[in-house]
């Protein structure tokens, strides 16, 4: 049957409709007091971890205007903001992250309003510049919900990019661009109360355009250059000026910044003594910034020097960058910061000099007066040019007294950016990277880092490069990947560190002052910081250990690279995938034995990857021996796995050649060359044959030799050597303590040239008796036991079957079968099934072995730590 809609109806139908969409809209999810907090950067929201300071893109583009005024509603759960355009709006966000928009007629059109927050009880607060604000009521339950209140005046006109509403006595709070003053204001009057300068931000002149309170009256203020968030406690007990401030985080900075977080939600706080990661951001004590010169972690003072940046090892150029190192280490070189030159400001700084933009000296591109320094002293180190993509380099430190603050390295290349970052570098040498985010220089984003270095250090670090294009101007690029850079052109390459956030802006600032002084710099170009990158990474018998850090929720990562097993061997590829499921993940891959692996990180969102360089200590062919031939340099992986509780140096070397002085092999102890304390043992044991006398050496930390000999035959013998047949020049014996290097090499005799051919393998030191000890682990057991869970977190149980009522002793080996004794129980078993419950307690994660013993019965397996 045919039915017809009258008008009327039809109207009725279409009002049913739009009220139904109406309803449906009014369901977006609010926040209910979500603990981020949220930043909005032009018409993008941005989630933000306070203690943390890490952040990750929610949404984007929501809006045809820019948000701003962003500000958390306790009254209904909801974010809401003032809009550039439409003229006269504002929108309304939930958890969806789809924006409502609202029109106020009666707003003034006049000035983005980009300072707002919205009291406990739902009445809405902003205003531009001036001293006028305005009102609009956004509580649900009131009578004048989204109507316009009107204007206000402030006593005082301040210079404020954003205020927030405190819980506790629901004033709001703001810190003034320049004078860095903190007010406290009532809306109720328009009162503005002088708080006193905030300690922590004397002296800079930072926009404070995000702030935010937590539950307890505490207040955060990020600055847009430096992404910096600064604490100040308890604002609502300040008087008279005494006030407590201090550094709390590392986020991203931006140009246009709005922030909006509920009021009464708590912020995590790290107690930075108890040995435990409080707040979840991965960072222990001491290691939060948050801790920076509280009880007893110290305030950042030092940083390293340029003379020994600007280099990691990789597949193309491993062997070189290790002899450098290993020329270092037998030198026992030391950058002497009192005999260095120093480099004063002349009368032609920032000036143009007779040259074109692709032929600046690299001294004139340095920037002198800028952090405070004492002094500054040049720092280069010569030898990167023989080993790298570098045609020139220059670097300074610059010191305060003796210590060195801040290093610049300046870098040229000819053909593409340099090589070697930072980033990759510090972690290959055993750094940790904190923190990846952003810095403002010239409102365009450039990638800083925060990183630990193995000694406890922290260093802020800025890497970027300027290439000049076809019109003699300069193209800014600054990317966390190498092959995110334009290719085939030449670069001036920057890389600063320094032990505050604030010089680092300074000397980057600088820099771009000094670039334009010889040109006009057209182009800035950058990209994102990797949301999931690795903290620390290491390899250890057969398996690579990464502690990662997951910044945007990804649920799993993967692994592209290329792994070498020896020095000498081909580069074999290696791709892998694994889930992550929280915000500091730590990942076991169990690679085999390998000497370096390059590889990587990619998150599952498709954001900039990371890229890590891991490596064992290297063995080397010591080319500094005159008059000698090298026919046959092979490195081979071991033939066994290590079943004693010793310190095992992996792989196996051969060499031979023709020599009128010596045939030398080396073998560092660390990838730095640094040295490592053995003297817990007493004995060097290997297997080796040979062409005549082998002259084994070891190198102390201190630049001193330790000499032994012993004969070596065609047949493979193994040999024990104490550390007491070592000898110095003046007959001292040594010790295994502070050793950076062992060396074995094989003499001519008489000064001609003589065929000299050595093999050594199945190094260790070690404690072993005349009877061979007993080895710890057997991976086949007549005997089954049960690990569960395997991988451990918090603990794991231990099942087994026992034939006999009976004790048993239980224990726990590191891969380099070092008995772990806080680890070891013991107990009674009873006839069938038993289970010991084995607590993590200090495990790293990693790989351990457990061996069970009782009177007739052994287990034994592996037990892996997450």
């Amino acid at each position: 049957m045919k039915k017809n809609y009258s008008n009327l109806n039809y109207a009725i139908f279409i009002l049913v409709v739009l009220c139904n969409f109406t309803f449906l809209k009014a369901q977006s999810e609010p926040f209910e007091c979500d603990f981020n907090a949220y930043l909005f950067q032009y018409n993008d929201i941005y989630a933000v971890d306070l203690a943390s300071g890490g952040s990750y893109i929610v949404a984007e583009d929501i809006t045809p205007g820019s948000i701003n005024a962003a500000a958390y509603n306790s009254a209904d759960g909801y974010i809401w903001g003032y809009l550039s355009s439409p003229a006269k709006s504002i929108v309304r966000i939930g958890k969806d992250f789809i924006p409502e928009i609202f029109e106020i007629p009666e707003l003034p059109d006049t000035k983005n309003k980009y300072v707002g927050d919205i009291s406990i009880d739902g009445i809405y607060y902003f205003k531009a510049g001036g001293s006028t604000f305005y009102g609009i009521d956004l509580n649900p339950a009131s009578e004048t919900y989204l109507e316009y209140l009107g204007s206000f005046t402030l006593n005082k006109n301040i210079s404020i990019h954003d205020w927030a509403f405190n819980a506790v006595d629901n004033k709001l709070y703001a810190v003034e661009k320049g004078s860095n003053i903190l007010y406290r204001i009532s809306v109720a009057t328009g009162d503005v109360e002088d708080l006193g300068i905030v300690p922590i931000l004397s002296g800079f002149d930072y926009t404070y355009g995000a702030v935010y309170f937590d539950v307890d009256g505490n207040f955060y203020i990020s600055a847009n250059q430096t992404g910096s968030v600064y604490k100040i406690n308890n604002v609502h007990t300040i008087s008279n000026g005494a006030m407590v401030s201090n550094i709390f985080a590392f986020g991203p900075a931006s140009a246009s910044n709005d922030g909006a977080r509920c009021p009464t939600a708590p912020v995590p706080q790290e107690d930075c003594i108890n040995g435990v990661d409080d707040d979840g951001d991965g960072l222990v004590d001491c290691d939060d910034p948050s801790c920076s010169g509280i009880s007893s972690c110290p305030t950042i003072t030092t940083t390293s020097g340029g003379n020994d940046g600007g280099l990691e090892s990789n597949d193309r150029l491993s062997s070189l960058i290790n002899q450098r190192n290993f020329n270092r280490a037998t030198a026992n070189y030391k950058f002497d910061k009192t005999t260095a030159k120093t480099i004063k400001k002349g009368f032609n700084y920032k000036r143009k000099g007779a040259y074109t933009s692709k032929e600046i000296p690299l001294n004139t591109l340095v920037p002198l007066g800028i952090v405070g320094e004492t002094s500054t002293i040049e720092s280069s180190p010569a030898d990167l040019l023989a080993l790298t993509n570098a045609s020139d380099i220059f670097s300074v430190d610059y010191l305060k007294e003796s210590e060195t603050v801040s290093a610049l390295m300046v870098i040229k290349t000819d053909d593409n950016v340099y090589e070697h970052s930072k980033f990759i570098c510090d972690r290959f040498l055993g750094a940790q990277l904190l923190s990846v985010s952003t810095i403002q220089l010239r409102e365009k984003d450039f990638i800083k880092s925060i990183i630990k270095q193995a000694d406890g250090s922290i260093e802020f670090a800025l890497t970027f490069s300027a290439r000049v294009n076809e019109n003699d101007e300069f193209v800014v690029e600054s990317h966390w990947n190498i092959d995110a850079y334009e290719k085939n052109t030449a670069y001036y390459n920057f890389q600063i560190w320094s032990n505050s956030v604030d010089d680092l802006l300074k000397l980057g600032d600088e820099i771009l002052n000094l670039l334009e002084a010889n040109s006009v710099i057209i182009d800035y170009k950058g990209s994102t910081p990797p949301p999931v990158f690795v903290r620390s990474a290491s390899y250890a018998n057969g398996a690579i250990n990464l502690q990662l850090t997951n910044n945007n929720n990804s649920t799993s990562i993967t692994m592209d690279g290329g792994m070498k097993k020896t020095e000498t061997s081909g580069t074999d590829n290696l791709n892998l995938a694994t889930t992550i499921t929280s915000r500091v993940e730590s990942i076991t891959v169990e690679t085999g034995a390998l000497f370096d692996f390059g590889f990587r990180i990619q998150n599952a969102q498709g954001d900039t990857p990371d890229d890590l360089f891991v490596a064992d200590a290297p063995w080397g062919l010591d080319e500094s021996s005159d008059n000698t031939t090298v026919t046959v340099y092979d490195v081979q992986q071991n033939e066994t796995s290590y079943a004693h509780s010793g310190y095992r140096i992996e792989r196996n070397v051969h060499a031979k050649g023709t020599t009128a002085n010596y045939l030398g092999v080396y073998r560092a102890l660390t990838p730095r060359f640094q040295a490592v304390d053995l003297s817990a043992y007493e004995k060097l044991s290997f297997n080796a044959s040979g062409t005549g006398t082998l002259e084994v050496k070891i190198l102390k930390g201190d630049g001193a030799f330790y000499t032994t000999e012993l004969l070596l035959s065609d047949e493979d013998k193994m040999f024990t050597i104490l550390a007491s047949d070592f000898k110095n020049e003046e007959n001292s014996i040594g010790d295994f303590s502070n050793l950076k290097v062992v060396l074995f090499n094989m003499h001519s005799t008489d000064g001609s040239v003589q065929e000299k051919e050595m093999t050594v393998s199945e190094i260790d030191f070690n404690n072993r008796s005349a009877i061979e000890e007993e080895i710890i682990v057997e991976e086949e057991t007549s005997t089954k036991a049960l690990i569960y869970p395997n991988p451990v977190e918090a603990s794991t149980t231990l099942y087994y079957t026992s034939r006999t009522d009976d004790t048993y002793t239980l224990e726990l080996f590191s891969l380099n079968g070092i008995l772990l004794n806080n680890h070891s129980q013991e107990g009674t078993s009873v006839v069938g099934k038993n289970e010991i419950t084995i607590p993590r307690k200090d495990l790293s994660p990693g790989i351990y072995f457990y061996k069970l013993a009782s009177k007739d019965q052994i287990w034994s397996g592996k037990i892996v730590v997450k």
